[in-house]
């Protein structure tokens, strides 16, 4: 696999940056007249930045130099770096990817490619990573621990040890990533502990244990896992930092949990966390940012700036063990970020081995991302029979609870009464029904089921962005318009669509592994816009129901989920039947 230099962790020793450092040489660039965020002592210092070969040699007096920029006091900071997040949530490849998040001053990104695992496996690794290789954006990758995520649902790949063993060969690896189950790790799976000790052997294992407190907790640091990004209250990250473990405080699109973790930050254990994303949307990235969105949260909420960037780009890089990154100091990567006010971080140039990013960003754009091969593969017509759930009389039904701004789900229950054979959605109560159709095989396999807090009055959405396996997940008031939604999706090869009325409103296509598009940012941000307009007009209050619906299928977060084979209580991590005994209770 072809390796970028510019993503070599440990480059030769280089004496032209030794002397340029000492002021024996003159610089490449110097950025004269900048107050440099310090992120070791975080303070501010006032002087010259000078890089030569990519790197810096040093803050102070420099006046040699190729070329010299006065940057009439404007702030300099470390490029920012996102500890965790899949590049395939963006919609986007990472090629298109990089410019967008470029832009908002992301330099580097550790990336977990868990979702094109879960439908190409290694192979889809290995594209995912061969795309990013054509980029200047600094990406590293945490090999995806665990896909299939669970036995409740089927994924287009099983990747065990031995499998993921020559994806670490690559040094852009530098973690096993999140290992999400969990109870595999505290009842000590063997193949689970397989997975774990490669990631320990080769570099480190990150975490993915929502909740997990006490004893458990306790079981699963004990071996060897190093950070979680699951937290949602402060008491379980305050737990888990000391235990040792590196806390990410995420804000993305989907979870967004800084504002509730912030005060478990303290001058004390700071060190010990990082911010992160884990899935962002191509619009959020476009209009609201990246990881400097988070950083200007985290300010807006209180926390000192100089600490925010040091969370958003020194922590990372020292959790990653990447030592020559995430600062601004002599022999580090010259990535870095130029805004002129503290209070509201706002990248206005961004420098990537001591270059600006924006010809590169243009010529990145350019370049088209090429397709894969199908990979949705239904296996019969798609029919509105396929929806109906056979029933007579009164029933009591379980019915998964959304929770807005959460990956958790509450166990809901309702009556229903049975109309024409068949339990029916009931908008007016917000009971949608839900389906989710297995894609990778073509088994046939749909699981179906009930879902409140979308309050959709009309209309079906469908999507194969459906976590973790990513198989066809349709929500809906009514067979018909789900039918219909659930076909525009497959005919795409994927994507997202809409309709009502029994008619197709508007379809986002991601032909790439059913998760991305091939087309550059601002292509997928207007046909997203579309079909969110679209979505809205189904009455839905929710700015963006795709996201949350994506979620419904993620049968490793609690309480209540969907996959092709049927409901999971994922608290008992089994299957239960849709329609509750309630003589038995």
């Amino acid at each position: 696999m072809h390796q970028p230099s510019h993503q070599m962790r440990h480059p030769p020793t280089n004496p032209r940056l030794i002397a340029v450092a000492q002021g024996d040489a003159p610089a490449d660039l110097v950025l004269a007249d900048a107050r440099v965020v310090n992120v070791f002592t975080r303070q501010i210092e006032r002087g010259d930045i000078a890089i030569a070969d990519g790197r810096f040699a040093g803050v102070g007096a420099y006046p040699d130099a190729a070329e010299r920029v006065d940057m009439g006091g404007a702030f300099i900071a470390p490029g920012l770096i996102d500890a965790h997040m899949h590049v395939e949530s963006t919609m986007l490849t990472p090629r298109h990817f990089a410019p967008l998040a470029l832009a908002h001053g992301t330099t580097g990104v550790v990336l977990d490619p868990h979702e094109i695992a879960n439908v190409l496996g290694v192979e889809g690794i290995r594209w995912l990573m061969d795309d990013a290789a054509s980029t200047t954006m600094r990406m590293w990758f945490a090999v995806s621990s665990c896909v299939p995520a669970s036995p409740f649902e089927m994924a287009g790949a099983v990747l065990e040890a031995n499998d993921l063993a020559p994806l670490f060969e690559d040094p852009r690896v530098v973690a096993l990533a999140e290992m999400m189950n969990f109870p595999g790790v505290v009842h000590a799976d063997p193949g689970v502990l397989a997975k774990v000790d490669l990631g320990l052997e080769r570099s480190r294992v990150d975490g993915h244990c929502p909740g997990l407190r006490g004893p458990g907790l306790r079981a699963y640091r004990a071996a060897g896992i190093s950070s979680d990004h699951e937290c949602t209250t402060c008491e379980e990250a305050e737990e888990k930092v000391a235990l040792g473990m590196r806390v990410y405080l995420r804000e993305g699109s989907a979870a967004r949990n800084l504002e509730a973790l912030l005060p478990a930050v303290t001058p004390a254990n700071a060190h010990r966390f990082c911010f992160c994303t884990d899935d962002r949307h191509p619009a959020d990235l476009a209009e609201q940012g990246h990881i400097d969105h988070v950083v200007r949260r985290a300010v807006d909420l209180g926390m000192d700036p100089v600490l925010a960037i040091a969370i958003g780009s020194l922590h990372a890089a020292e959790h990653y063990a990447l030592p020559a990154f995430g600062a601004i100091a002599p022999g580090y990567h010259a990535d870095l970020i130029v805004f002129d006010d503290l209070a509201d971080i706002r990248p206005r140039a961004v420098f990537v081995g001591g270059k600006s990013t924006r010809v590169d960003a243009e010529a990145i754009s350019a370049k088209p991302s090429p397709r894969h091969g199908k990979t949705i593969r239904v296996g019969h017509a798609i029919t509105p029979e396929m929806f109906r759930i056979a029933g007579s009389g009164a029933a009591t039904l379980r019915v998964i609870g959304m929770l807005p701004g959460q990956l958790l789900t509450e166990a809901r229950s309702a009556d229903f009464i049975a109309v024409n054979g068949a339990f029916e959605a009931d908008p007016d109560q917000d009971l949608l029904k839900l389906a989710v159709i297995e894609r990778h095989t073509g088994s046939g396999g749909v699981g179906l089921g009930f879902v409140q807090g979308f309050e959709m009055t009309r209309g079906a959405i469908a999507s194969t962005v459906g976590h973790d396996s990513h198989n066809l997940t349709v929500l809906g008031t009514n067979d018909t318009d789900m039918a219909i939604a659930a076909e525009a999706v497959a005919s795409a090869g994927g994507g997202q669509a809409v309709a009502a009325g029994g008619k197709l409103l508007a379809v986002l296509k991601l032909p790439v592994a059913g998760l991305m598009s091939d087309q550059p940012a601002e292509a997928v941000v207007a046909e997203q816009a579309a079909v969110l307009r679209a979505a809205a007009s189904l009455g839905t209050p929710l700015e963006d129901p795709f996201m949350p619906l994506s979620f419904l299928p993620l049968t490793v977060i609690p309480s209540l989920k969907l996959g092709d084979k049927g409901l999971v209580d994922v608290n008992r991590f089994e299957l239960v039947p849709l329609q509750i005994d309630t003589a038995a209770d």
